[in-house]
């Protein structure tokens, strides 16, 4: 076998294998190499540079004794794939079901995932969203600290558990996505710095410093990254990436790293004969991040849509600190839900200047929205989901609009268990400060910060999936009603339609109701405790509500906080 990596500045680099150490021979553009024909598929080695180290290779494709242990060889050609058959899912249309591995079941494994495979295939979903799967320090993380970029957590099972799991997933009809984190590394177990310059030398983020896109030596970190997101389409089969932060990708190159990658992916989705989707997280409301490389723009499959997420919060919790401040009205809400975003180019209070550009032109779909995430949960100082009746009139109004949904574990059915921050930083120094470090990046944002220390092993314990409060009847119920919207959407055309330009809205003055109308549909919410009436004509068909509701002359009479999906006549329609 023939060892390589890339230290470009080195003098010297060796490879530790086989008990010994082997001396590696300097070729073009950095790469050093060596060839060991005994070492094989489990073999541990690491990499000296210049006499420092071991350290994990950084293209390590196993860390079997986790970021501070040897690499271990992995061929990934010895897993048995079962899924030939499988041709992909194009997200359009799609509902994504975004989940944590560690607390989505008590075992917190993919072989545990896959036992609820079920659950997710009877509530009508195309996609998982795995948070991210690289090694962390530690037993516990959300994942956003990973290092090893082409290693997967041992804690979860490792690279052949993540692909029994995705091997399962498409075998039950549905796709994965990962989230995958290029914009930084995690603060401990990171080891690349000796090898090359992987860094811009300045922090790119809260979360870390800037990883070098643009500056000497860049080409080769650039291929770093995209070859770690093709790995994860090619070898792991996955149908997707979420890119973590991609406003923190500081890149000033004339080709941006997202167009380069959107090519890469583009022709190995040729190659491999299926859809392959790259969803950006990006705060900018650039609607560049999802137009198609021909059209000037970056080549992103989709976006996450965080001026939704805002809009349906404040509407259905009444909350409007923080980022919040400019969502607390209805007519936030009817923009958000006919222009894709509020912030359009407008004043932002919360950043305190315009923000934004209009999304004209993009269809819905290249949005996805959501009433909870990992983030808009777990960035709460208790990481409290919202209520019952909150998550009703929200799923109703969310499942039928025009962007591509996304539920976050346990929401279907209204779970009780928060989902907090937690980490388990090996170094005492990150593990003493993390909590205060954690209150630091939420100054301003309006929370009185009590959070729970996130390095306590109890923090990570009461974020897990309470699997048992499915059986109770309110949490039955809701799953029901979430089950029956996705129905409704994949059934009735007019409720995945992703033209912007054929959702209309109407707002009452004083805030009480909405009515959205998808073509002939109507979408009726009563977010007011009292009951209302709206006009609405014999004749009108009932399709889905989440309370009972009563005709009479003067139209439909909607019981307070509930939601109607209806037909009215065509002759009533505006």
């Amino acid at each position: 076998m023939i060892f390589e990596v890339w230290a470009p500045k080195a003098t010297a680099v060796e490879v530790d294998v086989m008990d010994g150490r082997r001396a590696m021979s300097p070729g073009e553009g950095g790469w050093w190499s060596v060839d060991v024909a005994e070492a094989e598929h489990g073999t541990r080695y690491a990499f000296l540079v210049d006499g420092g180290g071991p350290y994990p290779d950084p293209r390590s494709r196993r860390q079997p004794e986790g970021v501070f242990g040897p690499s271990a060889v992995y061929d990934h050609d010895r897993f048995l794939w079962s899924d030939h058959d499988w041709k992909g899912r194009d997200l359009r249309g799609a509902v994504i079901y975004e989940l944590h591995v560690g607390t989505f079941t008590p075992e917190g494994t993919f072989a545990a995932a896959v036992e609820k495979l079920e659950h997710l295939v009877e509530l009508c979903v195309d996609f998982v969203e795995l948070m991210p799967v690289a090694p962390v320090p530690g037993g516990r993380n959300w994942g956003y600290d990973g290092v090893d970029l082409y290693a997967v957590n041992e804690t979860y099972g490792g690279p052949d558990g993540l692909k029994t799991f995705v091997d399962a997933c498409h075998r039950a009809g549905i796709g994965v996505i990962l989230d995958v984190v290029h914009n930084h590394l995690g603060p401990s177990g990171n080891f690349l710095r000796p090898f090359g310059p992987y860094f811009a030398g300045f922090e790119g983020s809260y979360w870390g410093e800037a990883v070098n896109l643009d500056r000497p030596g860049s080409d080769e970190v650039r291929r770093y990254l995209i070859g770690n997101a093709v790995q994860w389409l090619r070898d792991f089969h996955i149908d997707g990436l979420r890119l973590d932060a991609v406003h923190a990708l500081h890149d000033k190159r004339a080709t941006h790293l997202l167009a380069e990658l959107s090519e890469e992916v583009d022709a190995l989705a040729c190659f491999v004969g299926r859809p392959l989707s790259l969803i950006a997280e990006s705060d900018l409301n650039d609607p560049r991040m999802v137009r198609p490389l021909e059209a000037g723009g970056l080549g992103m499959t989709a976006q996450w849509d965080d001026d939704v997420h805002h809009a349906l919060h404040c509407a259905v919790s009444g909350e409007s600190h923080g980022y919040y401040q400019d969502f607390a009205r209805l007519p936030a809400l009817a923009k958000a839900l006919t222009s894709g975003v509020l912030h359009d180019g407008s004043y932002s209070s919360f950043r305190g200047r315009a923000h934004g550009r209009s999304y004209a032109g993009v269809p819905g779909h290249r949005l996805v929205a959501c009433l909870q995430n990992h983030d808009q949960i777990g960035n709460r100082p208790q990481g409290d989901r919202l209520p019952i009746p909150a998550l009703k009139l929200g799923a109703g109004l969310l499942l039928t609009s025009p962007f591509t949904p996304m539920v976050f574990m346990g929401e279907e059915w209204g779970a009780r268990s928060p989902f907090l921050f937690f980490s388990d930083h090996v170094e005492p120094r990150l593990r003493e400060t993390e909590a205060a470090r954690r209150e630091r990046e939420f100054d301003g944002f309006g929370y009185a910060w009590n959070a729970p220390d996130p390095s306590e092993e109890e923090t990570f314990l009461r974020s897990k999936l309470d699997w048992s409060e499915v059986k109770e009847e309110a949490h039955w119920s809701l799953l029901c009603w979430y089950r029956d919207l996705i129905a409704l959407r994949k059934a009735l055309p007019e409720l995945s339609d992703p033209r912007l330009d054929r959702v209309r809205v109407e707002t009452d003055p004083h805030g009480d109701w909405l009515i959205m109308w998808r073509g002939s549909l109507a979408v009726l919410v009563n977010f007011a405790t009292d009951s209302v009436t709206l006009p609405l004509t014999p004749g009108t068909i009932v399709l889905a509500s989440d309370e009972p509701v009563a005709a009479d002359g003067e139209g439909v009479r909607l019981p307070g906080q509930s939601l109607l999906i209806c037909r009215p006549p065509a002759s009533s329609q505006a």
